[in-house]
């Protein structure tokens, strides 16, 4: 009954379900024009892998209670907020938000040094912001810089709110590659100086 591409497309569909995917954020994926399967797939292997991590560290934390008792509350065992944070960039990837659809039309009526120069100007704000960690997070002339980041997001990508923005700091810590990048250009500690930063602004 059902031809390879239909067992394939199933395979797709039970595999985010077992995600706890909706089944419109699915569709959505699947409808994409730029979707790929091979891409997908790989996206689905890293979130069983972050979902797999997460349950070892609730088994291994499980059975030292079982063992000593509870000594101490660890609410940090229960936080998920890495694989939400990933599954909305799975989600973001495939267009299933506005501000996704448009970065893409931004992204369309940029050429290739355009790309490089707007890539450049974001570490550059990156590599200042680093400069400033000496102060608090909240000091204004941080804030100043977490200001000028967001209207530099709108301008250049998509309209960064300040839930976006928060969004954004909470990856910049998390995704090894941006946090290695932003520390690359501010030095090392830039990226969590950022996201406490975008907490205090957002807040």
């Amino acid at each position: 009954m059902y031809d390879d591409a239909a067992l394939s497309r199933l395979q797709t569909i039970l595999l985010f379900r077992e995600l706890e995917f909706p089944l419109k954020e699915i569709k959505v994926i699947l409808d994409s024009p730029d979707f790929d399967p091979s891409e997908v797939i790989a996206q689905q292997i890293k979130l069983l892998e972050l979902q797999y991590k997460h349950i070892e560290e609730l088994i291994a934390f499980t059975r030292e209670i079982q063992n000593k008792g509870v000594t101490t509350i660890n609410f940090d065992i229960f936080n998920k907020s890495e694989i939400e944070q990933y599954e909305e960039e799975v989600k973001a990837k495939w267009g299933n938000t506005k501000a996704y659809q448009e970065y893409k039309q931004k992204d369309t009526a940029r050429n290739k040094d355009n790309y490089s120069k707007i890539a450049d100007e974001l570490m550059t704000m990156f590599s200042e912001l680093g400069e400033l960690k000496h102060l608090t997070p909240n000091a204004d002339e941080v804030q100043k810089k977490i200001s000028a980041l967001q209207k530099f997001i709108t301008d250049n990508y998509y309209a960064c709110t300040n839930e976006i923005l928060s969004g954004l700091g909470e990856m910049y810590v998390c995704d090894e590659r941006f946090k290695n990048n932003i520390d690359k250009a501010g030095g090392e500690g830039t990226a969590d100086f950022v996201k406490q930063a975008i907490v205090a602004y957002c807040s």
